[in-house]
């Protein structure tokens, strides 16, 4: 096998990016630019290729994987394991960066992309509430509860108090499905009738719950289910 320096110049990862762009590179390749070197018997590329081809040829996968589980591939050390999550978490930051410039939330589809970048990758459910201002602007959105992975708790007298001392004209709350699915549980449907009772008790308007996964969501709203109680 071929070392990636006897590579055709257009062949080799780095080379590569830097005569015709990043956007050119495959993401084996730019994985490989990370890692820096393979094995005696596998290049950089063909390396990232395996760990790639065993997570469904899916970097969000790859980031889920914990540095232990990197390791377990021969040829990724803890030093190339920790610069693939590092270059994971700052795919993260920049998706909550751009999230965080979509100032208005008037939208089930915006709150989903202000919430992803928080909750992508995580094995258990996290419980959110976002605090909005009379313009629909974002005051600050707020962990409110970290669950298993198929429930979360929510003390009640925690998600209020949070929402009146924000001084919140409206609120949304939102949580994840770590199973992959966006479909709402009983509980899930339960949870949000109670809301919308307390909600109408201290004045504030709930305007929707929105159930996400890494690549979809479920707005309660949306799907005309939030309705106040009647007085």
């Amino acid at each position: 096998m071929a070392a990636i320096n006897e590579w055709s110049e257009d062949d080799r990862p780095r080379e590569k990016m830097m005569n015709h762009g990043a956007q050119t590179l495959s993401d084996a390749e730019l994985l490989a630019i990370l890692i820096g070197s393979g094995t005696t018997k596998e290049s950089a590329v063909d390396l990232m290729k395996r760990v790639l081809r065993d997570n469904n040829n899916s970097l969000r996968n790859i980031g889920r994987l914990s540095l232990e589980e990197l390791c377990e591939y021969k040829g990724v050390g803890l030093a190339k394991a920790v610069r693939i999550k590092a270059a994971c978490e700052i795919g993260l930051r920049r998706e909550k960066e751009n999230a965080q410039q979509s100032a208005e939330m008037n939208s089930p589809q915006a709150i989903y992309n202000h919430l992803r970048p928080k909750i992508a990758d995580l094995s258990v459910e996290h419980f959110y509430l976002v605090l909005l201002d009379a313009h629909m602007r974002i005051i600050r959105s707020k962990l409110i509860s970290v669950g298993g992975t198929k429930k979360v708790m929510i003390d009640f007298s925690v998600l209020f108090r949070e929402a009146l001392l924000g001084k919140a004209s409206s609120i949304v709350v939102a949580h994840n499905h770590p199973n992959g699915s966006e479909k709402p549980s009983r509980e899930d449907d339960e949870l949000t009738r109670r809301i919308c009772e307390t909600a109408k008790t201290l004045g504030i308007n709930f305007i929707d719950h929105i159930v996400m996964t890494n690549e979809h969501y479920y707005s309660y709203a949306q799907n005309g289910r939030i309705i106040n109680p009647k007085d």
